[in-house]
């Protein structure tokens, strides 16, 4: 039997929109929690929600391994963990009603977590993690398993409620944040062996044609745009070294053989050297293996960067674009420039490396002709793939503290095809959603114009596909024009907000649950 059961609460069916892509990956910071506490001498499971139908197989989880301690850790690697979408919150509470029903001690940890104790608290759990978890959640098993005489309130980055029976203000608990594990490479490598492997490269294989496996070089983000909120680990940034992660790269190539590595990392390589060093580990251990990342265009400028991120195997490098509106990137604090989006861009295609662009709308300010000078940003610089989002206010953020008193009682996004304007912003939530459709019409119908030009003139290379290509950007070109005449309207339609509070309710007491005996 299982000493420990450990579960997060991202199920890709409840994100529609991700459902329909179908590029699942495993809770990544579940198994690193899981390995390190297995490398303590603990028994572990692990139910990996990512596939699961519902909360039901935690049930059945929970009924199979029966578990002492239920550990609902979320994976920090899953940036749509970050956003803290109400779906997947509510699933959350549920896990932690299931749980609590069979005698197990409940620990949660996770960036709404961190963010929002009380929350979890009041629903059932027995104690959350704050911030960056392995370590504290060691401690904390090692006293309840009386492993340790350490007082809970000596533990560190941990909440919990001193009477939860007859919870109050003064009962909530929360210790003195943890340090960071600045030593990464100590860290095991994540427990692949607790995941149904075969599982995902069979999705993978039928929906896109080859497997495609996770990895992290980092933790953290050393950078200061307002918007971004950094629950786990604030402003700090700590790296594995080259050898350390081309070791593990080596591990799962022979061991996995996947055919391609999404580094999840908010930043792959910052340190000046580590692509070069890389690059020239990967090719001494036979460990290529194609990859995507996330970069900054400012670093991808610097000298011999992208050289070396072509040698060492990447495909394709996703980049905050955000804006190409000056205006806005400073208002962001996002320390980069436009002409830096477009320098990088034409350098990572002049390797060969493709270019991913996030963009994101409806931040204070934004005028139409900021819009249209990102819309013409994306036209210029024909990036491989973009992804639009809408500015989002979390809390220890700037961007959450200019706008909160803004806020109604919906503060979250349900699901990441959400797109809601939760503060008072330029537009209505309307006006975004139709302006994702008027991107993405538009952004397609000229991707694929460039393919089938470069094939027009040649009839042997022509194929099936080409075809669908043919229908798509037809379809995206005539329908094009009244997408653009619906955004015009709605560019006209007042913000009407979504719901302001009742007199004398607290934004903490709308959101909070009843609590659990």
């Amino acid at each position: 039997m299982a000493q420990i059961l450990f579960g997060q609460s991202y199920y890709l069916r409840f994100d529609p929109k991700l459902w329909e892509a179908m590029q699942p990956y495993p809770p990544l910071g579940t198994m690193y929690a899981a390995a390190f506490l297995r490398a303590r001498g603990y028994e572990v499971a692990l139910f990996d929600a990512m596939l699961a139908s519902s909360e039901e197989e935690w049930a059945a989880a929970l009924d199979e391994t029966q578990p002492q301690y239920a550990v609902i850790y979320e994976d920090n690697f899953n940036y749509l963990s970050k956003m803290c979408l109400l779906r997947m919150r509510q699933a959350a509470f549920t896990m932690i009603e299931m749980a609590r029903a069979r005698g197990c001690t409940v620990i949660v940890a996770g960036s709404d977590a961190s963010d929002h104790a009380r929350l979890y608290l009041a629903s059932g759990a027995h104690f959350v993690l704050i911030g960056e978890g392995e370590r504290t959640l060691a401690e904390l098993l090692d006293h309840l398993t009386g492993r340790s005489h350490m007082p809970l309130d000596q533990i560190l980055g941990l909440a919990f409620l001193r009477h939860p029976e007859r919870p109050s203000s003064s009962d909530l608990i929360i210790t003195p944040r943890r340090p960071d594990i600045k030593d990464v490479d100590s860290l095991p490598f994540p427990a692949w062996d607790l995941v149904d492997v075969e599982r995902y490269r069979g999705i993978w294989r039928e929906r896109h044609g080859y497997y495609s496996m996770n990895m992290v070089t980092t933790r953290g983000c050393p950078y200061h745009c307002n918007w971004c909120a950094k629950p786990i680990w604030g402003q700090r940034y700590n790296a594995r070294s080259p050898e350390n992660v081309v070791a593990e790269l080596k591990w799962l190539k022979q061991t996995y053989h996947p055919d391609h590595i999404w580094f999840a990392d908010d930043i792959v390589g910052l340190k000046p050297g580590w692509w070069t060093r890389f690059a020239e580990l990967v090719a001494q251990e036979d460990a290529l293996v194609p990859f995507k990342c996330l970069s900054r265009v400012d670093l991808l400028l610097r000298q011999g960067e992208v050289e070396a991120m072509k040698r060492a195997g990447c495909d394709i490098v996703w980049v905050g674009a955000e804006s190409g509106s000056q205006k806005i990137l400073d208002a962001m604090e996002k320390g980069t420039r436009v002409e830096q989006i477009y320098q990088a861009t034409e350098l990572l295609h002049r390797h060969g490396v493709r270019v991913g662009f996030f963009l994101q709308f409806g931040y204070p300010g934004e005028t139409r002709e900021d819009i249209e000078k990102t819309l013409q940003m994306v036209r210029d610089c024909q990036p491989d793939d973009i992804g639009m989002s809408v500015s989002y206010p979390l809390p220890g953020t700037k961007f959450y503290e200019r706008v909160k008193d803004q806020l109604g009682v919906k503060q979250n996004w349900q699901d990441s095809e959400d797109l809601a304007m939760l503060y008072h912003g330029p537009y209505a939530t309307e006006f975004y959603r139709q302006l994702h459709v008027t991107l993405h019409k538009e952004y397609r119908a000229r991707k694929y114009a460039r393919r089938l030009a470069r094939v027009a003139l040649h009839p042997r290379r022509w194929r099936k596909g080409h075809l669908r290509q043919v229908a798509a950007m037809i379809y995206h070109w005539t329908t094009l024009p009244l997408a653009r005449r619906k955004l015009a309207r709605l560019e006209k339609l007042p913000h009407r907000g979504l719901g302001a509070l009742p007199p004398g309710m607290s934004q903490t007491a709308a959101a909070t649950p009843t609590p659990q005996n």
